[in-house]
């Protein structure tokens, strides 16, 4: 059966974008490696999404950006869509793969969702990785942070010109099985209230994954996704009108506008392995590997 990866690295008014195609071909290789090898599609966005958050190009893990008190706080979500089984974190501080957290409240809690000092505690108890502030508090972060504040701004690091670390990151895979897997990562927005939450962790709105629809990665402003249920919203046109993953994923887009002006977009791969991407602005960083052969744009 044939096999599908999509990742994304962020949408926004991307310049540049040819710094990113070296970050995201290698990771998206990566991904495809697995699925050749016969890996599951949990193992492979799992994978994939610890590789963006490693790569400081990119707003997830080390990339984060800072918020009002100069701190970067992550959140990030995991799908399995045999079973709908779900895992996200929010508000987590030092922890170098979110998303690798998010999987262990998916796998060895009897919860879909912790956060802050709690679900920093269930790592630590587990041995991920923990890394010191230096690791995410960078001096191009803190001046970024700095501009923001003398704008008295709340901001996607997207709408810093000179800032090379998009949006969101993500991943939407179906497995040589058939089965389906998304999950997504970020630090959030720059200058952002402390203790805010956008759509990255919340399941349904940043995140969605079933075996008998699709699998969906937002990125954007979190409160619109938040406010459109987007993801859930994106899987409900392909379970009820029988739209294949690029239309479903422009249907989403289109409503995302209609409704609430939303910025941002989406990458999907449906149950027959279709890959859909969309977004409302300038451009999306985004690559997609169909049974080894990479799409790199």
């Amino acid at each position: 059966m044939s096999h599908m990866l999509v990742i994304h690295g962020g949408a926004g008014a991307i310049r540049a974008p040819e710094r990113y195609t070296p970050s995201l071909r290698r990771i998206v290789e990566a991904g495809a490696r697995l699925l050749d090898e016969g890996a599951g599609a949990l193992d492979v966005v799992s994978h994939c999404v610890a590789l963006l958050e490693d790569d400081p190009l990119f707003n997830a893990g080390c990339g984060s950006v800072l918020n009002a008190e100069g701190e970067a706080f992550c959140d990030a979500s995991i799908m399995d869509g045999r079973s709908l089984a779900a895992g996200a974190v929010a508000g987590v501080k030092g922890v170098r793969n979110p998303v690798r957290l998010a999987r262990l409240v998916m796998e060895t809690t009897p919860h879909v969702f912790m956060i802050g000092a709690g679900a920093e505690r269930l790592g630590r108890a587990h041995g991920l990785a923990f890394e010191a502030d230096s690791y995410f508090v960078t001096p191009a972060r803190l001046e970024e942070l700095a501009r923001a504040k003398a704008r008295g701004a709340v901001t996607l690091d997207h709408a810093e010109p000179i800032s090379g670390k998009l949006g969101t990151v993500g991943a939407v895979a179906r497995d040589g099985a058939g089965n389906l897997a998304a999950a997504t990562s970020t630090g959030g927005l720059v200058n952002q209230m402390s203790g805010r939450v956008g759509d990255s962790p919340v399941i349904g709105a940043g995140v969605y994954a079933d075996n008998e629809s699709c699998a969906i990665s937002c990125t954007g402003v979190g409160e619109q996704f938040l406010r459109t249920c987007l993801a859930r919203r994106a899987a409900l046109f392909v379970e009820t009108q029988g739209l294949a993953a690029p239309e479903a994923a422009k249907a989403a887009v289109a409503y995302l506008m209609r409704r609430v002006q939303g910025s941002g977009g989406l990458i999907m791969v449906d149950r027959a392995g279709r890959c859909g991407v969309a977004h409302s602005t300038p451009g999306l960083l985004w690559a997609s590997a169909e049974n080894g052969t990479i799409h790199a744009p």
